[in-house]
């Protein structure tokens, strides 16, 4: 049985708490990654940009999850996917993805697309689950060996 915990846009009101809950989701990953997240770094301002510049959300109350998308790429793209710690299991994360999957086809967008580190492997296994396919591996910055990848979903 799915989570009942309702969705619903987020919106700039939302910064603060957005911010809060994605900072202590990317806090408590199962997987220690180098570099560390700039997620740990979220700020209500930053968010507040995001949502400025023309980008969306997707928010479970409590707040329990939260996603931002932005249009980007030829695609939608999605970041900062984060479920509360207490959360998770319940099927929040492949909500989310549903409900920004039907934000890129109301937009007319072919395609979904966003990146997560190599070490995540539940992330990758979530996110293939959901139709994402590995596209291209990259480092970031003074690392010699890839550390992320970037995946997408092709929409009909």
């Amino acid at each position: 049985m799915s989570d009942p915990t309702p969705l619903r846009p987020a919106v700039p009101a939302d910064a603060d708490a957005l911010a809060g809950l994605i900072r202590l989701a990317f806090s408590r990953q199962t997987v220690v990654t180098d570099p560390l997240p700039s997620a740990l770094k979220e700020t209500a301002e930053n968010i507040a940009r995001h949502f400025a510049e023309g980008g969306g959300g997707v928010l479970a109350e409590g707040p329990a999850a939260c996603l931002l998308w932005s249009e980007t790429g030829g695609g939608l793209y999605i970041g900062r996917v984060s479920v509360h710690p207490d959360a998770r299991g319940r099927g929040l994360a492949k909500r989310m993805l549903a409900a920004a999957e039907a934000e890129a086809r109301a937009r007319n967008l072919p395609r979904l697309h966003l990146s997560t580190r190599l070490v995540l492997l539940d992330n990758r296994r979530l996110f293939a689950a959901c139709g994402f396919v590995e596209t291209a591996e990259h480092a970031h910055p003074g690392y010699a060996h890839p550390t992320f990848v970037d995946m997408e979903k092709r929409l009909a």
